[in-house]
């Protein structure tokens, strides 16, 4: 199982990728939007992508309409992991095609909640 973070934070993809890994996931990380989306190349049997709205380069928003515009990678889950508290944007990312939505600060048990509910495996 493959899992890729993308975050501009240094601190959040290590974070999200001691957790992701303990998840039994192997981690792809990403600084941005376009690192991840070049990534994605080598990397199309990811199970979820976990993306930070606020980004250099290209920003989570742009990320998720780009890969949603590919259909190789409709299998893809994206939760988006952001500061972005506003309903406006929640509805803006579910629409793009992010499946999940969770605001920082995050617990591991609300990142399991979420991928419960996408039926994405993960070891306990």
């Amino acid at each position: 199982m493959k899992a890729m973070i993308v975050d501009d934070s240094g601190a959040t993809r290590f974070i999200l990728s001691k957790m992701m890994s303990e998840l039994g996931y192997d981690v792809v990380q990403a600084k941005d939007g376009q690192d991840a989306f070049d990534k994605l190349g080598d990397n199309k049997d990811c199970t979820i992508a976990l993306v930070d709205w606020n980004m250099p380069v290209m920003n989570g928003y742009d990320l998720v309409c780009k890969v949603r515009a590919e259909n190789e990678y409709n299998d893809i889950k994206i939760m988006m992991v952001t500061t972005e508290t506003e309903m406006t944007q929640v509805v803006k990312a579910i629409e793009a095609g992010a499946n999940e939505y969770i605001m920082k600060p995050f617990t591991k048990e609300m990142i399991l909640d979420k991928m419960k509910l996408l039926g994405v495996p993960f070891e306990e």
